[in-house]
């Protein structure tokens, strides 16, 4: 099964989607009503679809304690059903664990009308790469792929050139983010699809909070059998952009407009500092990201989506001073937050 012709052109062009958050009460149990109206702020803001059931949704959420994968990725499918777009919007589902464990989930999210599965390859530091890329094969089978490099030190392991070179044949495969953080990494992946015989089937993601604007913004050219072949990074499947959500979409628009301009004006390179000393804050880049599902929390709760910054981890909390640090960055850069469009909404997405 593959994509619909209009969700790949989309994805293809380049969409924003963000990483959908985990609603909770202050007893840690599924906060149905708040759960239901961040996807509705994420159908209003703009994105272009949205993935469920990955990092920043939790991954507690599978455990048999909570037992809460296929309820987020039911409310989610069915709030963006009723919202009637008249646009593309694609409905990816966080993939993980062994082989069979993966197909399960990508089973759950097929029956709930999931596009694709974004398929993560942490806590398979065992693994070779060959069984990693012939599990990728057999959940390609059932859905497609959108591959995930994921940074280490949240759990990724890091890949050689060879293994992105393989897995970007692999049929099915539709997308890949690029998220370990590191820029050799990330140019490992890009110049493997460049040399790919299906390196026109494959968009790229960026997933580096930490270099948004930049990867964006860059025009990423190899040279492949004595000719020029050219990728772009096209969007963003990110945590960041699970807050302040309707103002990333303005920021992908506006960099769709210059970035295949002969120069692009300098003001960018503010403009990526402003971003990621924003992303610092929210994902506590200053404590080995240990607050950045709290922190993304953090900004939900000031603006009143989210209740509190409970996670199923009681021991995942805000670090010293990461609130100061969102204060900080809200005042330093007033125009990236969107407070004003989730207050005018937020009443109805409650509702």
């Amino acid at each position: 099964m593959g994509l619909q012709p209009a969700l790949l052109k989309a994805l293809h062009e380049g969409l924003v989607i963000p990483a959908h958050p985990l609603a909770l009460n202050k007893d840690r149990k599924l906060d149905e009503r708040r759960q239901r109206a961040l996807t509705r702020y994420y159908l209003a803001s703009g994105a272009g679809g949205i993935a469920v059931g990955v990092h920043s949704t939790q991954f507690e959420i599978r455990d048999k304690d909570h037992n809460l994968y296929e309820p987020v990725l039911r409310l989610a499918a069915e709030e963006a059903a009723k919202g009637q777009l008249n646009r593309p919007f694609i409905k990816i589902a966080g993939l993980c664990g062994p082989t069979a464990q993966a197909l399960d989930e990508a089973s759950i999210a097929l029956k709930h009308g999931y596009d694709a599965g974004l398929l993560s390859m942490g806590g398979l530091d065992s693994w070779s790469e060959q069984d990693i890329l012939t599990r990728t094969a057999e959940v390609a089978r059932i859905i497609p792929v959108i591959g995930f490099y994921l940074q280490p030190s949240v759990g990724g392991k890091v890949f050689s050139f060879d293994f992105w070179c393989k897995f970007a044949e692999i049929p099915n495969v539709v997308a890949i983010k690029m998220a370990p953080f590191n820029r050799y990494q990330t140019i490992d992946v890009v110049r493997a699809v460049c040399y790919s015989s299906r390196r026109d089937e494959i968009a790229l993601y960026t997933g580096n909070d930490d270099n948004i604007v930049n990867d964006l913004l860059t025009r990423y050219q190899f040279m492949v059998d004595g000719q020029p072949v050219v990728k772009q990074i096209v969007g963003g499947l990110l945590g960041h952009w699970s807050v302040w959500t309707q103002k990333a979409v303005e920021l992908l628009e506006e960099i769709k407009a210059v970035r295949n301009l002969p120069q692009i004006p300098r003001e960018w390179l503010t403009r990526h500092v402003q971003v990621t000393d924003s992303n610092a804050a929210f994902f506590d880049s200053a404590h080995q990201f240990a607050g950045c599902i709290p922190g993304i929390h953090e900004v939900l709760r000031r603006q009143g989506l989210l209740e509190g910054t409970w996670c199923l981890n009681p021991h995942e909390v805000l670090s010293p001073g990461q609130a100061q640090e969102i204060e900080r960055v809200y005042q330093d850069y007033p125009d990236l937050n969107d407070d004003e469009f989730v207050k005018k909404n937020l009443a109805d997405w409650l509702s």
